[in-house]
């Protein structure tokens, strides 16, 4: 039904965003969180789990081709990929634009985000729930991994909520050490860090946490509208140091092998690399030496 009311974000007490909603179109209480869907006046549809934006139509492709384009490519025989969290299906559907790519597995928690995300933004994930390559599990991302055989993965990707609720368990020293385990040789892991200008601590915490397992830890950078605050960081923890040191005509050869060059909208071969350059305002909170 039509509507003039505002829906505001409440994720930090002080400071955040509304938006205008032309019509609510889901709002459950599943047993983790609250999930609300509406169609936007200006972002076209918007998820919010306990109040906090999650993704919308209008800038998802950024947040999308970053956390899933920059490890496959950096890696870059990427067979093997685990995907945690991610319900509403866009990371799975970067990852199967990948040719090279055999086996995705996505593990996400509450059921509800899947279906609703099935129902209300299709277009998001596409057709990706039905490839061959994909398992799709509603299930703990937690115990997924503590379960997983050694080395039976190339990359991670966690696309969480924020460290608190029902994401918290995600950025555990036993999360990691699993992570670590569950990897191949050449392996590495990504996931959201937040916005460094209003959420500091949960980089430093994170890459602290992830360098008790992990020999490169790092993090690149990406512009997400709706993620106000300026540049999210992604948080990077790798095997391998060269990993991200691959230089551009490298990515653009691996991105046009995978055949993904010339189908994103925010990445590129040159933000691929430029994108692990931090300010001094950010890159002061990863561990130093």
């Amino acid at each position: 039904m039509p509507t003039d009311s505002w829906v505001n974000e409440t994720l930090y007490a002080e400071w955040g965003q509304r938006f205008l909603v032309k019509r609510e179109l889901a709002r459950v209480q599943s047993d983790f969180q609250d999930i609300m869907l509406f169609e936007s006046y200006s972002h076209g549809r918007v998820m919010l789990l306990d109040g906090v934006v999650q993704i919308t139509e209008k800038d998802e492709f950024v947040y999308q081709e970053m956390l899933t384009h920059v490890p496959l490519l950096a890696h870059g025989d990427a067979k093997r990929v685990l995907i945690i969290g991610a319900g509403d299906g866009g990371v799975l559907k970067r990852v199967l634009q990948h040719r090279n790519v055999e086996r995705a597995v996505m593990v996400e928690i509450d059921g509800e985000v899947i279906r609703l995300c099935k129902e209300h933004m299709p277009d998001i994930a596409g057709d990706a729930w039905n490839d061959p390559r994909a398992e799709v599990i509603v299930g703990d991302g937690i115990d997924y991994v503590r379960k997983a055989e050694a080395g039976s993965f190339d990359v991670v990707i966690v696309d969480s909520t924020d460290p608190i609720g029902v994401g918290e368990v995600l950025f555990t020293d036993e999360f990691y050490a699993n992570a670590a385990r569950l990897l191949s040789d050449r392996g590495l892991i990504v996931n959201q860090c937040g916005v460094p200008a209003m959420q500091a601590e949960e980089l430093a915490e994170t890459s602290l946490r992830r360098g008790k397992v992990f020999a490169d830890i790092w993090a690149y950078v990406a512009a997400v509208p709706t993620y106000v605050g300026g540049f999210m960081t992604l948080g990077w923890a790798a095997k391998d140091a060269t990993l991200r040191q691959v230089d551009t005509a490298t990515i653009r050869a691996r991105a046009e092998a995978a055949g993904i060059l010339g189908q994103t909208q925010y990445w590129t071969p040159e933000i691929h690399t430029g994108a692990f350059n931090l300010p001094p305002y950010i890159s002061k909170h990863l561990p130093q030496g």
